[in-house]
């Protein structure tokens, strides 16, 4: 039953106070979501829809591909997480049961997909196979924020592929973007998919669905043919105007003069003229002095890579030990491993001296000091890829799916017999998609001053039937013998027979945002013909006669965006 006056709709004028997202601001507007706590929501009747709508296409277009749903459970015991390594992150909600027993509240489930695969596949003829589920996850979020977008417990599709060789997992992989393309294109997101980090998850490689919108956290550069994470993006660096050549380093006094800032405005220099100095501390290494120009950013997913180990920034008493003064520290002379930015251009910079209020000018790279290359720095805008500039822009990650190899198979176990006999361990693939988050991104998308303007496929309802007059009139008689034509043909409508005013009800209709609206009241017994707006820039078309609405509304539905 979905008449308004029954349903739980509550909407509301003002937008949460701490609200910043503006999907965060008209889902709970609108009635969808009501927060709990600190990133827990609760999805309300209309808002719950609208995950149905998506888990609907996501089952469809997995079961394509020949995916099997299955559960499993979302509290899980940590013994499996610790065989894989992954027990120490973070953001793993991490408890006891009454008897001390460890568990976790899974944020994944590629351990325990795995063990039941390790337990259940003996034989090359058992694979290739694919496993999915729907189902809530936990994440111990430190700064949960935007309202659905970054929550400590949400519902996420996963999807898990099991193969036998390194070319069946790429086979499965290419099968998962097959289907992820489609089921983002059938959302109705703007989205691209672009070249991501395996973090977490490892593995050999991995892509992201992103839906660009200014709420996303995260940053993607774009260029024509060419769409990556600005975590693992590479293009080739904007050129700088380098003073002239020195045939030797020569000191230069900086007095007081510890930033980049600070010393291109003393010498009069661009900041990608001169080579900056960020010393890292490695576990079994000790220190790395790190160097690239001025005007770029380290990125710590590519360092991390480049070094092959976690690190630490040195602190400044094993800076001043081993290099000299912060602020004017620089590689000539030093004794460290010197790791150098493909970003750093033949010529001479300026650089620290090692002592303090001075600096050099005229050093260059490789004849001044000894280095190894790599692409350790964040890409900027403007920047070159196939000689094409970059942009960058804010998105939302939606999916993501990983080539994780033999990683989680050889921890937990998982091998089959191969065709003589041999046992092999089993290649796998696993892939995301936040349900909530395709919710959010399209709000954060399609949203316009009045409220939001759902993509058809996902609408929490195709129609918005208005009633304009009082129970027992001409006009009421007529939306109740509309409302009930279109239930029976099978149209999702909700009907709005509030004794409320006209204004308060296309606010509603307006804020709510199902992609077509129809309104019956005593023009459209005058004219003959009941009133048909559209959503999205709020078209008006012409009117549909009373005999002839079911089909009249199928044949729209059809064209709807």
């Amino acid at each position: 039953m979905t008449r308004l006056s029954r349903y739980l709709l509550p909407t509301e004028k003002e937008a949460p106070a701490d609200a910043e997202a503006l999907s965060h601001k008209l889902m709970v507007r609108a009635g969808l979501v009501r927060q709990v706590g600190s990133g827990l929501w609760s999805w309300l009747p209309a808002g719950w829809r609208v995950q149905q709508r998506i888990a609907a296409i996501i089952r469809e277009e997995l079961d394509a591909i020949g995916a099997q749903e299955m559960l499993m459970p979302v509290i899980q015991p940590a013994e499996l997480w610790k065989r894989t390594g992954r027990y120490p992150i973070e953001e793993l909600f991490k408890l006891s049961d009454r008897r001390g027993a460890e568990l976790v509240l899974a944020m994944t489930h590629e351990e325990v997909v795995t063990s039941h695969v390790a337990q259940l596949v003996r034989s090359y003829r058992d694979l290739p196979l694919i496993l999915y589920h729907l189902q809530v996850k936990g994440r111990d979020e430190p700064r949960p924020r935007a309202g659905v977008l970054r929550t400590r417990e949400f519902i996420m599709k996963d999807s898990y592929s099991f193969d036998r060789d390194p070319d069946g997992m790429a086979a499965s992989y290419e099968r998962h973007i097959e289907a992820y393309d489609r089921i983002f294109e059938r959302s109705g997101l703007r989205w691209y998919r672009v070249a991501g980090d395996v973090g977490v998850m490892g593995g050999t490689g991995a892509h992201e669905y992103m839906a660009p919108c200014p709420a996303g956290e995260n940053e993607v550069a774009l260029a024509p043919g060419y769409a990556a994470n600005v975590e693992v993006a590479s293009a080739q660096a904007q050129p700088v105007s380098l003073p002239a050549p020195l045939d030797a380093p020569a000191e230069v006094e900086t007095p007081g003069a510890a930033t980049i800032a600070e010393v291109g405005a003393l010498l009069e220099l661009p900041a990608g003229a001169m080579l900056k100095a960020f010393p890292v501390h490695l576990e079994e290494r000790g220190l790395v002095l790190v160097m690239l120009r001025g005007d770029h950013r380290v990125n710590e997913i590519k360092l991390t890579k480049a070094l092959g180990a976690t690190w630490r920034p040195a602190s400044a008493q094993e800076i001043e030990q081993a290099i000299g003064p912060p602020g004017f520290i620089g590689p000539v002379g030093v004794t460290l491993p010197v790791l150098l930015d493909d970003g750093v251009g033949e010529g001479t910079y300026v650089t620290g001296a090692g002592r303090a209020d001075t600096h050099l000018r005229g050093v260059a790279p490789g004849r001044d000091f000894a280095f190894e290359r790599a692409d350790i720095r964040s890409v900027e805008v403007g920047d070159l890829v196939g000689g094409a500039p970059i942009t960058i822009e804010p998105a939302i990650e939606v999916g993501n799916i990983f080539q994780l190899g033999t990683r989680y198979s050889k921890a937990l176990g998982a091998s089959y017999l191969d065709e003589h006999g041999s046992e092999q361990p089993i290649w796998m693939g696993s892939y995301g998609i936040g349900v909530a988050r395709i919710a959010a991104a399209a709000v954060e998308q399609f949203a316009d001053e009045r409220g939001i303007s759902w993509p058809a496929a996902i609408a929490p309802f195709a129609v918005h039937l208005v009633a304009v007059g009082k129970p027992g009139s001409p006009e009421r008689e007529l939306a109740e013998s509309v409302y009930e034509e279109l239930r029976a043909g099978g149209v999702d409508v909700l009907y709005d027979d509030r004794e409320a005013g006209a204004g308060e009800k296309f606010a509603d209709a307006e804020l709510l945002g199902a992609p077509l609206r129809l309104t019956v009241g005593r023009r459209a017994l005058e004219s003959g013909e009941i009133e048909v707006q559209l959503r999205r820039g709020s078209e008006t078309l012409a009117g549909i006669a009373p005999g002839g609405v079911l089909a009249a509304v199928e044949e729209l539905c059809r064209g709807l965006p």
